[in-house]
Formats: structure tokens, sequence, C-alpha cells
């Protein structure tokens, strides 16, 4: 994702100053003589307010400002959506609330901007921004720009007609489908390799779509067999496509596919700002806080019990 480039002590002042939304959320700021303080009201679950304890982890030059500037690409329920249609400038999700919970427990505010989801790693590299939040995985190839604090675990799930006439019920029967996946996704590789290990003869014919939700209307128009993506957000996606779609169960795999950690990605050099978040994160593990805004999105199945930096499973 690329940020428009702006005076960040500037934009803090504004802030600040102000109020903003998170989810149907109001919050407030009040300058502290060392740390800001930052509440948050995130609807469904309460207040979220600044740890001064916590917020003095936070980088020099990140406190200093008060803002925190969050790359993001929606729709991707249920970690993160437009909340208006037809506006691009402002989110809703489980990402979207638990990256606003951290950040007001750490005396931050976080400014959230729509870009491409194949740009948001590139653009942490180049420094356009300071995090990238949404559902996105914690990888081994990504650690090499990023550096992530892992806040939920998940997998691939898969997507079929209703019926589910091919009788796609593993990730075996994809072997010489044709499998629609968003651009850049964890998907689209690991399905990728799979077939080159072990679909001889007959590969699994990865068709990728910029937008996840590109992918579903593939599936609906007959174009592709199956959508692969995060099973979280198929579960999300699967109830408003009734007589249309449908999501496979597969009981080996109840997380789904190659489960492994979500993340919120920070440039690898600042990884004192990344420990800070973890902390935070883990900070409202412990209080319930994460637990009551895992259940607002009825995402309780991914939750874990510690935040962790860096856990990715390949």
């Amino acid at each position: 994702m690329r940020i428009r480039q702006f005076a960040l002590a500037a934009a803090a002042t504004a802030l600040l100053a102000g109020t903003a939304g998170c989810g149907g959320e109001t919050s407030t700021a009040a300058a502290g003589e060392d740390v800001t303080t930052v509440t948050v009201t995130i609807e469904g679950v309460g207040e979220v307010t600044t740890d001064t304890e916590l917020a003095e982890r936070v980088p020099a030059d990140v406190r200093g400002r008060g803002t925190l500037t969050v790359a993001t690409n929606a729709p991707y329920q249920p970690f993160i959506d437009f909340r208006t249609e037809g506006r691009t400038d402002e989110f809703k999700g489980l990402d979207y609330d638990l990256f606003m919970a951290a950040s007001a427990r750490l005396g931050v505010k976080a400014t959230f901007s729509q870009q491409p989801f194949d740009g948001l790693v590139p653009g942490l590299q180049a420094a356009k921004y300071d995090a990238i939040v949404g559902g996105i995985t914690d990888k081994k190839e990504r650690q090499q720009v990023a550096t992530f604090v892992d806040y939920s675990a998940s997998g691939t799930g898969f997507l079929v007609r209703t019926g589910n006439p091919l009788g796609v019920k593993t990730v075996a029967d994809l072997c010489g489908r044709k499998v629609a996946v968003q651009k850049a996704s964890n998907q689209a590789k690991n399905l990728a390799e799979y077939s080159k290990a072990s679909c001889a003869g007959k590969a699994v014919d990865v068709k990728e779509y910029p937008e996840n939700p590109q992918a579903v209307q593939a599936l609906i128009a007959g174009n592709v067999d199956v959508v692969a993506a995060t099973k979280v957000n198929l579960v999300d996606v699967a109830p408003t496509l009734t007589g249309k779609a449908e999501l496979v169960d597969d009981p080996s795999a109840p997380n789904g596919w190659l489960a492994s950690p979500n993340g919120f990605g920070f440039l690898k050099a600042k990884k004192e700002l990344a420990e800070a978040y973890r902390a935070a994160v883990q900070s409202l593990i412990d209080d319930g806080t994460y637990t009551k805004i895992l259940a607002r999105w009825k995402q309780e199945p991914i939750a874990v019990k510690q935040a962790t930096i860096d856990q990715a499973i390949d």
C-alpha cells in the first residue's frame, strides 16, 4: 500500500485535537506529561484506554508524533472492510478493531489507508507507512522485510458451488481443477507448491484475481471450480451466498488447510515498535478485550493465548 505524503507532525496534531471512529466507536485523546492518553470505544466491546507503562515502550519518534500510518486492503471480511459503501477512507473489521485497541493501549492513534494487496509489503519496505494490517499471513518470505505481531491463527478454506457438485473435500481434490485466489496471497503460493509436489499430471489451475470478491464472483459465474481463501474470510462470506456457494467442511483441518499465524506487519528495522504492539495485544488478551473483539466478529476459533513475534510456519 502507498500512502500520500503529508507532514506527520501536523497530521498528528490535527488527529490528537479531534475525534476518530472505530467500528461505530468514538475516540478521544488528551495529552499527558510523558505519553499521550488515547481512549477508543469499540462497539460491543467498550472503552480501551492507554496503559502508561506499555506506552513507554513505543519508540520515541512514534510516541512524539502520536500517530501511526497503517496500510490495508479492503474488503477482506471479517478482518477488514469499508464502513460505508462507496467510501474507501473509513474502515471496520476484526483487524481494525484490534489494531485500534492496541494502539489506544499504547497511546497512539492509527490512520488507515486503502492500498493494493500486492503493494503492502513493498510499500512497507519503502517506508511509505508504519504498519500493514488486514488478514495478512505471517510468512518467512515476508519476514525478510517485516516483523509480524501474530495475533491469531487460521488456514485456507475452500468455497464451492452449492451442492458441491465436484465433491471437493480436501486440498487433494483440487488437482486438475480451476481454483480462484487473490493475487499475491498465501493461497496462490501454497497451491502452486502443492500442485507441483502432489498433483502429477493434473495440476491445480490457479487463477489470480485482484480482490477476493472477484474470485467469488468467478465461482458463481462458473469460470472456476473453487475459491481458496483464508477460511475465516469464507466463513463470513458463505452465508451471504445461499443457493450459490457453500464452504467445504474438512474435519481433519477445522481451522483450514495449513493453518498459520495472522499478523500485524512492521518494518523489520522497527522491531521495537513491533514488540510494543505485541505487549499491547497481550494485554488485550489478558483482560478479555481481545476475546470480546473476536466474538463481535464471530471469530473465536482463531484465538491464541499468547501474542508472539514471527511465528510463521512456512
